[in-house]
């Protein structure tokens, strides 16, 4: 009796496993189907710092891709995810090579993500650092790469991706910290926007200079662009 109401009870949570991954994908993969005509009216990540942070909203300031200086698009693409335009969505090497340096450092620290899996965190996860979050973001990112083209991807990221407290999107930002569109930026304020998307929260475009690894950002996009 005791082995029969082990395997139902194995059974009934396989079943609920599988019935929730349905459930996950159904309700993500509608909304991706539908962000190629309309943009979010509000993400993963808003609603989360929204809750338990606080942290008031500025105005989003929605720019189609083709709005955004090519140069600066460039800069994202050299330092958040080289080969973007080239990968479906995840790369397996760049996952296992994160995860070794996070077993040797103790903490998770490193994520192995693309733009695309960047997005997908973004628009329907939270910001906590774990491999079940990791596993979701694979999936929604591989969605996201079956459902939209990489510009539409690249345009959403650029558009939602936190850039400070309360502050989301490229244009948010550059307006937030220099008081002007992105469009008008300086080579330099670019680099220093750019630069900032590893740690937005801790660090501003005046302050990257007290992390080792924004200052390394920072030198290599202006070898790249100066």
């Amino acid at each position: 009796m005791r082995a029969k109401t082990l395997r139902k009870a194995v059974a009934a949570v396989f079943l609920g496993i599988v019935g929730l991954h349905l459930a996950f994908v159904l309700a993500t993969s509608s909304a991706i189907i539908l962000y190629r005509f309309v943009n979010p009216p509000v993400t993963g990540i808003q609603m989360y710092r929204t809750v338990f942070y606080r942290w008031p909203t500025e105005k989003r300031r929605y720019l189609p891709l083709k709005k955004i200086p090519s140069r600066t698009r460039k800069m994202v693409i050299k330092v958040e995810d080289g080969t973007f335009y080239e990968h479906h969505g995840v790369i397996l090497a760049a996952m296992k090579n994160a995860w070794k340096l996070n077993q040797g450092l103790g903490k998770n620290v490193y994520g192995g993500s693309t733009i695309t899996m960047q997005t997908a965190r973004t628009l329907f996860l939270v910001p906590e650092k774990n491999y079940v979050r990791k596993y979701l973001e694979i999936i929604v990112a591989l969605e996201m790469e079956a459902f939209l083209g990489k510009d539409r991807i690249l345009e959403l990221y650029l558009n939602y991706a936190e850039w400070g407290k309360g502050v989301y999107g490229i244009e948010a930002a550059a307006r937030h910290y220099y008081g002007k569109g992105v469009a008008s930026l300086s080579v330099d304020q670019a680099i220093r926007l750019v630069t900032l998307l590893s740690s937005p929260i801790k660090y501003s475009p005046t302050t990257i200079s007290k992390s080792a690894i924004l200052r390394s950002r920072y030198r290599y996009l202006t070898n790249k662009f100066n």
